[in-house]
């Protein structure tokens, strides 16, 4: 008689947050892991963006050895918006919701890619005491602590960074012409792809990598690419980030990164002296897509850790 194979449940959820928003989750694996791994995408994407990573982890679910969730950030993806501020600590907060209705007990690994990385900074420094006791490790792809809008040198620079926020009010008020416009040029057109490749794609990604980033982020409205914009400037906990030194930190960037640079990477790791920092040669902004084998090897090892204490403890 053979063996029948695994069993590998899902389940989808709605997240509800104080403010009113639902953000839409997916969860595979049974309630009873050893380790959950929650997944935090980036701006203008949704949980599809870490489909090629999940897949890669897809034999430690179905085995029973991993439980893994995944989520829209608010305003992203099948996730409503809410009445709060937009900003990076609401997204941490958030966060910190999702895990006290998905993953309640037992140790949790965190993955953040660009913007989750940050979301994920900023609920160590809202809520420090999860690191180290729920949180056993902590993946950071592609992302920064702060300065993402360094302080203009110049005096088109300081022009430039006043004429911002009038022009991002005005890209949020005539939302819906922005989207008829942008839907003259689908993803599926060869001018939209080298937009999409010269700002977030290394020399190694296929056409085929490039054009699912592509429609993930063409699926993302007007409003979440202007309204998460200054949220992106104004992040910075670059001098709090002590609660991450208490769990294994991966920090992965790569060499092409256009939106955030090797330099944030290298920030973060001196901050956290015992992370494990990887600059990836040919690659840009999308790691997730681009190198899935190498993300997913670095969150294997932050599962294999988290794994091993719970079974010393």
């Amino acid at each position: 008689m053979s063996t029948p194979p695994p069993l590998r449940l899902r389940r989808t959820a709605a997240v509800a947050t104080d403010d009113g928003a639902l953000l839409h989750a997916t969860v595979d694996g049974r309630d009873d892991a050893p380790v959950t791994l929650v997944l935090a995408h980036g701006w203008t994407l949704s949980q599809a963006a870490w489909d090629d990573v999940a897949a890669l982890l897809g034999g430690q679910v179905a085995d029973g050895r991993l439980r893994l969730v995944r989520y829209d950030q608010r305003g992203h993806g099948r996730s409503s918006w809410g009445t709060a501020d937009v900003s990076i600590d609401r997204l941490g907060a958030d966060l910190a919701t999702v895990l006290a209705a998905l993953a309640p007990t037992g140790p949790v690994v965190l993955g953040g890619h660009s913007m989750g990385g940050m979301t994920i900074m900023c609920l160590a420094a809202a809520r420090p005491g999860l690191f180290g006791d729920r949180v056993r490790g902590v993946a950071l792809v592609s992302t920064s602590a702060g300065d993402l809008q360094p302080a203009p040198r110049t005096r088109a620079e300081r022009v430039r960074q006043r004429l911002t926020p009038g022009a991002l009010t005005l890209a949020l008020a005539g939302a819906r012409v922005v989207e008829r416009l942008r839907r003259l040029v689908p993803p599926e057109h060869p001018r939209h792809r080298a937009v999409v490749r010269d700002l977030l794609y290394g020399a190694d990604a296929t056409d085929a990598m490039v054009r699912a980033g592509a429609e993930i982020m063409h699926a993302t409205t007007v409003r979440a690419f202007t309204a998460f914009l200054p949220a992106l400037g104004d992040h910075d906990v670059r001098t709090e980030l002590a609660a991450l030194t208490r769990v294994p930190v991966e920090v992965l960037v790569g060499d092409g990164d256009r939106l955030t640079p090797v330099r944030h990477s290298r920030q973060l790791a001196q901050a956290l002296p015992d992370a494990r920092l990887q600059v990836v040669p040919r690659t840009g902004h999308m790691l997730p897509d681009e190198r899935p084998s190498l993300v997913a090897a670095s969150i294997a090892r932050l599962l294999t850790e988290a794994a091993a204490a719970r079974a010393a403890a």
